[in-house]
């Protein structure tokens, strides 16, 4: 009988992966490295490197608890070579090994370097299909085949039908409607008792893994300090729990409002553990209908949160696939302006901006809108290189991996595929985020002047960036309306709305 590599990833953590089914405890071998290629080819937010680190060492383990052969390759071993297909030329040169095992990476960067194996290793290498979504590539292709568009919401409905999730029947949905979004947009209201996020007490091997990255990443974006990740199986579902038991209830009401240092909101903050593999998707799935059941939560928020898993997290995952590798490459508005130094420091009167920046700088983590309509929207409108942006989103967010932060990016946020996930740009004066936030009343510009030193930038940024890109967007039927908005002000006001912005625009 042949003796198997098994390599496992960092954002493989799940002891029901495909690779793992095949091990043979008493004879393979599991292989996981610290690797500091993957740390640094962006350099990523200290406290996501932190989290997966102490992750993967605890699942490291509970693997070797239940009997695996692990090798795990620590970050300052000194055979380390830094690189994954060196750490496994070099685990079998000292080894005797037959074949390489493993369940395929979510990123095209690592698994097309994976298919050069083979050949350079003059051994088996098998990949393994990564059964933890719940459409396969496959199926997802087979679902965009000869579709003229491919809109998240028609595929969220087939996966509601595949999966028998908040239907009626066969074919009815749960409460007569599919989507309940329009319910799921309620202004902030400073009242509300907002809970406490789930802190896990950080051990002595977390405490070793922050050591070791403030000594080694003290360059990276991002603070160390309040580290509140679950970094094993356990305490994710204490997350999972505790969103369902506190959270959950008021998810869909207030799922795009924002307050000022109320970072968490009523979010699940489950989106690191799903992504690194803590916790599957069918049993957040499952815990929330429970909930529902019980009649302890709203259909509006068990929907809104049952679409972002099952609809939002495998369309994105299907589109990422289905486009690689020239999707990385797409800038449709055609986009140059440079990233602002702001981005990194958070020092820009924007007080919306500063809020966010800050926040991400602090938790490596921001909520979706605060991703989409405030730190995305400004990099719609002020015309930011999608290349550059795209790397700040995969550096700064603990729960970023190409196959989710690029479609989020590349698609939603700066329309930069030119309509294959997102219908039209998400696009917005401050008007938006004034009607969402607390952020405006803080802020030094004003959100009701239109143009000016004074105005909010995020008023006339709106319009000259429609101005611009008339020629690519006039057509699309879901922007006309603003074009015949703008097509009816006077010249002067025009004039001094291109004016303001390019003033603005030039300081960056």
């Amino acid at each position: 009988m042949s003796t198997k590599l098994i390599l496992i990833f960092g954002d493989q953590l799940s002891l029901n992966i495909s690779s793992l089914q095949t091990a043979n405890p008493k004879k393979d071998m599991i292989l996981m490295c610290e690797l500091r290629n993957e740390v640094e080819y962006v350099k990523h937010h200290k406290m996501k490197i932190a989290f997966i680190f102490s992750a993967m060492r605890h699942f490291s383990g509970t693997l070797s608890t239940k009997g695996y052969n692990v090798t795990y390759i620590r970050l300052d071993d000194k055979e380390n070579t830094g690189n994954f297909y060196h750490e496994v030329e070099r685990i079998c040169k000292l080894s005797s090994i037959d074949e390489i095992v493993l369940t395929e990476p979510s990123e095209y960067r690592v698994l097309s370097d994976i298919w050069t194996w083979q050949k350079k290793l003059n051994k088996t290498v098998t990949i393994l299909e990564d059964d933890r979504f719940l459409c396969s590539k496959d199926e997802f292709k087979f679902w965009a085949s000869g579709k003229k568009q491919l809109r998240m919401e028609f595929f969220y409905r087939e996966m509601r039908k595949k999966l028998d999730v908040l239907m009626t029947d066969k074919a009815n949905p749960e409460g007569g409607k599919w989507n309940y979004d329009s319910d799921n947009r309620k202004s902030p209201n400073l009242n509300l008792d907002i809970p406490n996020p789930h802190i896990t007490k950080i051990d002595s091997i977390t405490e070793e893994v922050i050591e070791l990255v403030n000594e080694n990443f003290a360059d990276h974006f991002g603070k160390l300090e309040n580290f509140y990740f679950a970094v094993t199986r356990l305490d994710a579902l204490k997350v999972l729990a505790q969103f369902v038991e506190e959270r959950l209830v008021y998810f869909g009401d207030y799922q795009d409002a924002m307050i000022e240092n109320e970072p968490w909101m009523f979010h699940s903050h489950i989106s690191f553990y799903l992504n690194c593999g803590l916790l599957t998707p069918l049993e957040c799935v499952n815990a929330s209908l429970v909930a529902y059941a019980d009649k302890k939560v709203p259909l509006n928020a068990v929907e809104g949160f049952i679409r972002q898993i099952i609809g939002w997290r495998e369309y994105i995952r299907g589109i990422y696939w289905l486009k690689m590798p020239s999707y990385k490459e797409l800038n449709f508005l055609g986009s140059t302006r440079k990233l602002p130094k702001f981005f990194w420091d958070g020092n820009t009167n924007l007080n919306c901006l500063k809020q966010c920046i800050s926040e991400t700088e602090k938790h490596a983590y921001a909520h979706h809108i605060q991703r989409l309509m405030v730190l995305g929207n400004f990099s719609l409108l002020a015309e930011l290189d999608p290349s550059d942006v795209n790397e700040w989103y995969l550096i700064v967010y603990a729960d970023a991996y190409e196959w989710v932060e690029l479609p989020n990016v590349t698609g939603m946020i700066l329309f930069a595929d030119g309509g294959v996930v997102a219908s039209k740009p998400y696009a917005a004066g401050g008007a938006y985020i004034n009607k969402m936030s607390n952020y405006c009343k803080n802020c030094c510009y004003s959100v009701t002047k239109k143009t000016g030193d004074k105005a909010c930038p995020f008023n006339y940024l709106y319009w000259n960036f429609l101005n611009k890109k008339r020629p690519l967007l006039e057509k699309n039927p879901r922007v006309a309306m603003m074009y015949r908005t703008w097509d009816r002000m006077d010249e002067e006001k025009k004039t001094e709305t291109i004016k303001s912005a390019e003033k603005f625009l030039n300081l960056l």
